[in-house]
Formats: structure tokens, C-alpha cells, sequence
């Protein structure tokens, strides 16, 4: 890291609490944690931050419906659910924030204490469609009309259910003050909005005009109570989107330093369901505010289970253990990263799931690696060859670093990880066209075994260094094996730049057969 360098900041969404996580979400976090996980890898300091959003009207009412107050069923779901689930998906987060925190709090109401100053806020009257799933004032444009029983009832376009009709006392933002600037921003910065669809969505949308955004609640008192009007709580989205800011340090001078060193956000992880609050509404808030903007905000598609988007309340919802239970947290993170270009819908399923891990990580990765260490332990007694150039691996090497790296840099997870898997092709290959099992049965070709024994241990190790950030588990008792440690430190300590070096593996280094790295799966699982 260099010496007061910018932190490389990425941020999730600030997951809602009505119920337990499910697969969508650890989806995004895995994401945000394989970019993360690879930024540090380069050496720099990197700040990764996740929460959870626990206000506002749905959650109230899931909180009433279990029989608690918002405040015990928040704190359940947070403490069992949506805390354990990072382990479960063995996440690196650096922070976790929940918006129920004083340090929140304070700031989110000297926030709008500012712009409340600066005549950004005026009192007045909404009355109009409101989703309480989507905790989102709803444009008549945009809903759809109910078919079946619900013919003759407008429906919330994401959620399906009819939407409710307010009619509230509120304060508003004047969103549409910051329509010209908006436009302006996307067309002089078109990475903030990412990728290309989402961008147009957006351009589209603010091009058609904006209107004020009501900012409070009036009708129940679950929320972050106006500093100036006690008898409103903030809209929920208003609060959390300002989680960012707070958990940076914003307005703390406690913190000043760290603040100065991490704002603004590299990346923001959205659903594309939530994209016009980060894309639209949040941009401007800042802009009110006079604070630097995200770099870029980058919506991902929906996971989609039987041809929908999943859903708790249509019961399509999967916890995530239901999947790291059968194949393990680094199957969970190579998968869904794997399977579906970032940025696009993709579906799951069990089927593809358990195909993968059988032909992808056991038979191509995993049955390499036991190969290699055997043959080392077998010919070579556990102890590494001198290292020797093999141009084909070496430069193949190249290619998959220089392909990754630049993949990583665009936000294309599933190109960095093909990456790694094409060259772990490579290496099959070149094993198989060598066949040391072959040479080893002449003793005058010691020199040639010795040079394949190697060359395929190092370029064992590339692959290690690149899909680290993916599957660090695995990776790591990869690293072992190779005898990297202690030969060459941890592994997450290499630099995925410096991957491609070749002959990094030092003559002698112990080579080791661990365990399978990706056991067998003796009966798949089923939905």
C-alpha cells in the first residue's frame, strides 16, 4: 500500500431486514467480496462495508405480525440471520453497519438538518401510489394492471401486489432542482451508472423529468425522527442510503482522517431493483449536500428461480446455508459468479450447480492438483524440481493475469474467473500431452520429468494467486500443498499482478497431497 493512497471503497447494498437472508443477497456480497479480496491482493487498502436497513413501514408490519416491536425483531434477524450468513459465505468485510445505530442516526439527521438550511426541504401534501415491498412511492406510469383476482387493481411491477393509496402531510426533496445536473453527470461520467443498460434505464428515466420526493413518514413513528419536525421519521430510503456516508466517518471528526482517506465510494453493488435510488435520488442528495460523488454505482441482474426474481413472500427464497451445507462456501462464491455474467439476470438451479461443481471444480481443478502432488511425491519424494522455463505455461500464464486483471477492472467477475479456468484447461492439457507418468518410466528423461513436474506446479500456483480471491478456502490448502508456505509467505499476501512471474516456486519446496479439494458429492442436491 501506498503511503496516504486513496482506499479502494465498495459498499453493498444496505440489506433489508423484514426476513432472513436468501441467495440473491449473499450473491451480491459474495461479489463485492471476491472485488475486494482481489483489490488487496494488489496491496492496497481497501474498505469493504455491508448492513443492514431497519426502518420503515414493512418492517414494522413484519415485526407486528410476528408479535414483537420493530426494535426485538430487528435485533433477532440481524444477530441470527443476517451477521451469521457472512461466515456462512465466508465474507471479508471490514465493516457492518445497521441503520438503528447511534452513529448512524446522528448523522443522518445532520445531514438533512444541512439541507433542510439550505432550502433544499419544504413542507407539503403527497397523495399517490405507494409499494410497501419496495418501500418506494410509486408513478401511475409505472404500475401494471392485476389480472385473475386482482383484475382491476394496480400492481407494483417488481412485487405483484397492489399497491396502497397515501395521503400524508410530508416534507420534500426538491429532486427536481438536480434533473440538469443528473444528465449531465451521466453523459461526462457514463462509468457512474454501469453497466451500459443500466445507464440508459437511468438516462431515460430522468430525461422524462423528475418530481419532489417526499422525505418523511407521518402515520407511524418507526424511523429516524426530522431533528426540526419530531412528528415525521424520515422516509426509509432517505435514512439508508446515507448509511455510506456514515459508516466513512462523515461528519465525525473523530474519524476526519479516515473519512478523507476512503470518501468518496469506488463501487456501489446494487440490485437493479433499487438502481434509481442509488443512480437517481442518492446523486442528488450529494449533490445538495456538496459532497463528492460515488465513482460508480454498478446494478446486477436478479436471480431468478423458476423463471422469477426470488422472493420471500412467493416462497422462492433459498437460504444460502441450504446450498454451503452440500457443497461447501467456495463452490457457493465460484458458482453464482461463475455461472452468471455480472450485470444480466441468471438462473439457478440445483442441477447446474452440481454439474458444475463436478466437471469445473472437482474433475478440472481438483483432480489436477491431486495429480500434480502425487506424481511429486511419487517420482520426486514430496521435494520440487529446480524451476525451469516452460514458455507455453509461462505465457499462457501471462495471458490469464492480463485477462483477469483486466476484467476485474471493468467489473466482469465471470471473465476474471474464465480467466483462471481457461488456463487450468491449459495446464490439463499440457499434463496429459507430457504424460509423466510415461517419462517417469525411463530413468535416462529425468531431466524431462523433472521439468513437467515443475512447470505444472507453478503454473499451479498462478491459478492459486488468481482464483484466491474466489475461493480462498480451497485455495489456500492448494497453496499448502504446493509448498508455498513457507516458501513464499501466505497466499494472501502474493500480488495478483505479479501472478505470471515465473519460477517464483523455489527448488526444493515440499509438495504435499492434501485432502480432495472438492470431495465428491455422493448425492446432489434437489429443490
Amino acid at each position: 500500500m501506498v503511503a496516504g493512497s486513496k482506499t479502494y471503497y465498495v459498499t453493498t447494498p444496505i440489506y433489508y431486514v423484514s426476513a432472513a437472508p436468501h441467495i440473491g443477497n449473499a450473491y451480491t456480497t459474495v461479489a463485492g467480496d471476491v472485488l475486494t479480496r482481489w483489490h488487496r491482493q494488489r496491496g492496497e487498502d481497501v474498505w469493504y462495508l455491508t448492513g443492514t436497513d431497519e426502518h420503515g413501514e414493512k418492517v414494522l408490519r413484519a415485526a407486528e405480525a410476528a408479535g414483537k416491536t420493530a426494535k426485538e425483531f430487528t435485533d433477532d434477524l440481524v444477530e441470527h440471520a443476517w451477521k451469521p450468513v457472512l461466515d456462512t459465505i465466508n465474507a471479508a468485510n471490514d465493516d457492518f453497519i445497521r441503520t438503528t445505530e447511534p452513529r448512524h442516526i446522528a448523522r443522518v439527521q445532520e445531514f438533512w438538518s444541512t439541507l433542510n438550511a439550505n432550502g433544499d426541504v419544504y413542507q407539503g401534501s403527497y397523495e399517490g401510489p405507494y409499494c410497501v415491498a419496495c418501500e418506494e412511492f410509486k408513478l401511475e406510469s409505472e404500475l401494471v394492471e392485476g389480472t385473475g383476482d386482482l383484475v382491476g387493481q394496480l400492481l407494483c411491477p417488481i412485487h405483484g401486489r397492489p399497491v396502497e393509496q397515501l395521503s400524508e402531510q410530508n416534507y420534500f426533496f426538491k429532486l427536481s432542482a438536480y434533473a440538469d445536473q443528473l444528465l449531465a453527470l451521466y453523459e461526462e461520467h457514463p462509468e457512474f451508472v454501469q453497466p451500459a443498460s443500466a445507464r440508459n434505464e437511468v438516462i431515460s428515466f430522468v430525461s422524462r423529468g423528475l418530481q419532489d420526493l417526499s422525505i418523511s413518514r407521518s402515520t407511524f413513528d418507526w424511523g429516524i425522527p426530522l431533528p426540526w419536525d419530531d412528528k415525521h421519521v424520515l422516509y426509509v430510503w432517505i435514512d439508508a442510503l446515507l448509511n455510506y456516508l456514515s459508516a466513512a466517518g462523515y461528519g465525525d471528526e473523530s474519524a476526519a482522517e479516515k473519512f478523507a482517506r476512503t470518501w468518496p465510494p469506488d463501487v456501489h453493488l446494487v440490485g437493479k431493483d433499487i438502481l434509481r435510488f442509488h443512480a437517481v435520488i442518492w446523486p442528488a442528495m450529494l449533490m445538495a449536500a456538496g459532497v463528492p460523488l460515488p465513482t460508480t454505482v454498478f446494478a446486477h441482474g436478479w436471480l431468478l428461480v423458476s423463471g422469477e426474481k426470488m422472493s420471500k413472500s412467493k416462497l422462492t427464497a433459498i437460504p444460502p446455508s441450504d446450498v454451503v451445507d452440500v457443497f461447501g462456501s467456495d463452490a457457493f462464491r465460484y458458482y453464482f459468479l461463475r455461472a452468471i455474467e455480472f450485470g444480466q439476470d441468471g438462473s439457478f438451479s440445483w442441477e447446474d450447480l452440481s454439474a458444475r461443481y463436478k466437471s469445473e471444480l472437482a474433475d478440472q481443478l481438483g483432480n489436477l492438483a491431486s495429480r500434480l502432488t502425487s506424481m511429486v511425491g511419487r517420482y520426486r519424494e514430496g521435494v520440487l524440481p529446480a524451476p525451469v522455463d516452460e514458455q507455453a505455461l509461462s505465457t499462457a500464464a501471462t495471458t490469464a493475469v492480463t485477462t483477469a486483471e483486466a476484467a476485474i477492472d471493468t467489473l466482469d467477475l465471470q471473465g476474471a474467473i474464465l480467466a483462471a479456468m481457461d488456463y487450468v484447461r491449459v495446464i490439463n492439457n499440457y499434463v496429459t500431452e507430457q504424460a509423466p507418468w510415461q517419462v517417469a518410466k525411463d530413468e535416462s528423461r529425468g531431466g524431462d520429468l523433472d521439468r513437467i513436474l515443475y512447470a505444472a506446479a507453478e503454473a499451479l500456483r498462478v491459478v492459486a494467486v488468481l482464483l484466491h480471491p474466489v475461493m480462498p478456502k480451497a485455495m489456500t490448502e492448494l497453496w499448502a500443498s504446493l509448498g508455498g508456505e513457507p516458501a513464499l509467505g501466505t497466499l494472501a499476501d502474493q500480488r495478483v499482478q505479479d501472478a505470471a512471474r515465473w519460477g517464483q516456486l523455489p527448488a526444493g519446496a515440499t509438495v504435499t497431497k492434501s485432502q480432495p479439494l472438492f470431495p465428491r458429492i455422493e448425492e446432489p442436491a434437489s429443490a
